[in-house]
């Protein structure tokens, strides 16, 4: 079954679903600022886009794009400055 979400004013949008092994979503996010929280334990891959991201316990920004990734710990919230449209894949444990 898919679910679809809609967060930020329609500016991220994510499709939901039972992967193989872990639950998964796909999703597209338009320029801006946003701030996510996490309730698991995530894995973010960029898939086509560009992210500037300010993981938790950092000062510092760091640019993802084309086949990056990035981790966040559960109950945690990480910034993302979309600098141009994104699309990106993340998987919970």
């Amino acid at each position: 079954m898919l679910n679809v979400n809609s967060y930020f004013d329609d500016k991220v949008k994510s499709i939901a679903f039972q992967g193989k092994t872990l639950a998964t979503t796909v999703g597209v996010m338009d320029i801006g600022e946003f701030t996510f929280a996490t309730s698991q334990y995530e894995t973010m891959t960029v898939i086509d886009g560009e992210l500037e991201v300010k993981l938790p316990g950092t000062q510092s920004w760091h640019n993802f794009t084309n086949g990056d990734q990035f981790e966040v710990e559960a109950h945690a919230s990480f910034d993302v400055k979309v600098v141009r449209q994104t699309a990106y894949h993340c998987t919970y444990v």
